[in-house]
């Protein structure tokens, strides 16, 4: 059968591994579910979904995991049994509690909401897919009856490796990138505004490589139905970017003078410390700020232009107490 769209039970013969997965298509491009009897073959031979091999499997789910309506596309695949075959560590999230006695909170729920909250970029998308499979093996309950997942990120990047890695054909640089959005994918949302500007870059050091796409799925995983909750969460990781980003340009900001100036230029000239250093260093910086000298160069240079300039000439030196001149 080449249109999955017009499928009829009298022709299940027809159907071909690769016809399990089309109706995909059809669910994204009309936005709503394929026939009943489309529905129903698709279940009666959800199992021959491990006959497709990998590659094609990429192929044929990432379009619809990226179209407008991903959370049908994967309640289908949970209605025809295909999701069992091709993600079981997905399908073992249903119904699957994250905290105690409330059921809108199960991280089957919640996994649709952030797939259809995510951008629309296969490593966003598939990250928001498999970011919380490893919660299933690592929930535990308190003694207060509160759960825990800890450890779930890590987890889920294992659980990636064995599983959806050998039945998902995905390219090197998604499975490289999504592997380390599941590891990672908690990380923005810890940022509560006290972090130093030293640690804000460290984070973007670390995260550099996936960083936009870390932020958009830290974004998309606030899935809190308390507007407030909700608000307070997204404008957290609103400040992580600009700080990271306010931060980035001054590091850009190319500096006029070199650290370390004044130690070289007592070495170079046989100065001793103190004001007169800093008097050098004024100069230096006016004649850089009206474009005489240049910025950024090394501090050999600097130097010279000290002494080919005469900017020691009078300047009055005088050493510290104890100094000698």
């Amino acid at each position: 059968m080449s249109d999955p769209a017009v499928a009829t039970p009298s022709t299940p013969t027809a159907w071909v591994p690769d016809d399990l997965l089309r109706p995909l298509a059809v669910i994204a491009a009309t936005q709503t579910y394929p026939d009943k009897d489309v529905t129903a073959q698709v279940a009666a031979h959800a199992a021959r979904v491990t006959e497709i091999p990998p590659q094609r499997v990429y192929e044929l789910l990432t379009p619809p995991i990226c179209s407008k309506v991903p959370h049908l596309v994967l309640q289908w695949m949970r209605q025809t049994g295909l999701l069992v075959h091709v993600l079981p560590e997905l399908d073992a999230t249903v119904a699957f509690s994250q905290e105690a006695d409330r059921k809108h909170k199960d991280v089957w729920e919640h996994t649709k909401a952030v797939v259809w909250q995510a951008v629309p970029r296969p490593t966003v998308r598939w990250a928001a897919v498999l970011h919380d499979i490893g919660k299933v093996p690592t929930r535990r309950f308190g003694k207060d009856g509160k759960v825990t997942f800890h450890g779930h990120a890590e987890e889920g990047v294992r659980m990636f490796r064995r599983g959806p890695v050998k039945r998902i054909g995905f390219p090197d640089a998604v499975r490289q990138d999504v592997e380390l959005l599941i590891l990672h994918h908690l990380r923005p949302g810890q940022y509560d505004g006290s972090w130093t500007d030293t640690a804000v870059r460290r984070f973007h050091r670390e995260m550099e490589p996936i960083l936009r796409d870390l932020l958009d799925l830290s974004r998309a995983d606030v899935t809190s139905k308390r507007p407030g909750k909700r608000m307070r969460c997204l404008r957290q990781i609103s400040e992580l970017g600009k700080r990271m980003r306010a931060l980035a340009e001054l590091d850009a900001r190319k500096q006029p003078l070199p650290p370390g100036l004044g130690n070289l230029i007592m070495a170079a000239l046989a100065l001793p410390p103190g004001k007169h250093i800093g008097v050098l260093r004024t100069k230096l910086e006016a004649l850089y700020e009206a474009g005489e000298i240049e910025g950024g160069k090394d501090a050999e240079y600097y130097v010279e232009q000290v002494r080919s300039r005469g900017l020691l000439d009078g300047v009055d030196i005088v050493p510290p107490r104890g100094v000698p001149r």
